[in-house]
């Protein structure tokens, strides 16, 4: 499994500069004995004396010794390994975009008919004591199913789901991110807590409608450390036909805000996809399934640095005995 490796405390970390300033002093040191022994000794008897010279053996001892003052200075640090692990409790709010821009069919068969389907593929991956919840916005936004374990009323509003009217994506946003802040009862009946959450917003088109930019509702989420992971659904070939109160019809192109929907997503914590197709929609929401039902979770590893570090000194100093007869 993937990990990253991270420190509890990286102030102690600058003390690997140690570690070269140690290598040039053994260095100086190692020249300074060889111009010693020229001075007092005749080189045409060396041969006689010395049957055997040491060469790269003498300077293992040394390298181990290096190597063991850096494990340890790195265990100093207090390493930690990130995994992940399973999430067992948590809220996801679905934030889905029904403005009238979602009936073009650059996406097959058309925008609103592949994000209900991705949509119900994601709820259905999500774990079981997850909470899923369900924001629609065009002309307004509107919660059409509280964040619950019971997952089947957000598949039904799916359902339901009509593309129609403006794009009220900031309004959207902070509607979501009420919902997330509801507390729930603890497993043990004893008071409630806030689960943690996260929102993915899917929207094709820029912010017309509502009273709250998207990014200032993103600004909102990152207060309250709640990630969006956003997706830009469709391309910038879509269109739509519009009939006016006269009966005259007209092509509007309705390309998705992609710059809108990045900065949100940089804003709040969350990362950025785009859905050209229903195919990479299916793909994007599978991806999150999976990386929803899990948490970074980060665990010490100081034992293994210093178990490292003093089987090196260790084995340093047992070459320089066996070798030389001398413990360094």
């Amino acid at each position: 499994m993937p990990f990253a490796v991270s420190f509890a405390e990286p102030a102690v970390l600058p003390g690997l500069v140690l570690i070269p300033f140690a290598a040039l002093a053994y260095g100086a040191m190692q020249g300074r004995r060889r111009r010693d022994a020229a001075a007092f000794a005749n080189p045409a008897l060396m041969p006689n004396v010395v049957t055997e010279r040491p060469g790269w053996r003498r300077h293992l001892p040394a390298l181990l010794i290096l190597l063991a003052l850096a494990a340890l200075i790195l265990a100093a640090a207090r390493p930690q390994r990130t995994v992940a692990a399973p999430q067992r409790a948590a809220t996801v709010m679905l934030i889905m975009d029904t403005s009238g821009s979602m009936q073009a069919k650059d996406v097959d068969p058309d925008r609103l008919t592949a994000a209900k389907k991705s949509a119900k593929s994601l709820v259905d991956k999500l774990p079981d004591p997850f909470r899923v919840g369900l924001v629609t916005f065009s002309d307004f936004a509107e919660q059409q199913a509280a964040p619950n374990t019971d997952h089947s009323p957000v598949n039904d509003a799916l359902d339901r789901m009509v593309a129609d009217g403006g794009t009220a994506m900031g309004d959207a946003i902070s509607r979501g991110l009420r919902s997330t802040q509801v507390p729930v009862p603890r497993p043990d009946g004893k008071g409630t807590r806030v689960l943690p959450a996260v929102m993915v917003l899917l929207s094709d088109g820029a912010n017309n409608a509502g009273a709250l930019q998207p990014l200032d509702a993103a600004e909102e989420a990152r207060r309250v450390h709640i990630p969006i992971f956003t997706i830009a659904l469709g391309t910038a070939n879509g269109v739509i036909t519009e009939t006016n109160p006269f009966g005259f019809t007209r092509s509007r192109s309705v390309p998705p805000d992609k710059v809108t929907l990045r900065e949100v997503a940089r804003i709040s914590g969350g990362r950025f996809f785009e859905a050209p197709s229903a195919k990479d929609l299916q793909s994007i929401y599978a991806r999150l399934g999976t990386r929803l039902s899990a948490k970074d979770v980060k665990h010490e590893v100081t034992w293994g640095f210093a178990a490292g570090g003093l089987v090196l000194l260790l084995a340093g100093a047992t070459v320089s005995l066996g070798w030389f007869g001398r413990v360094l």
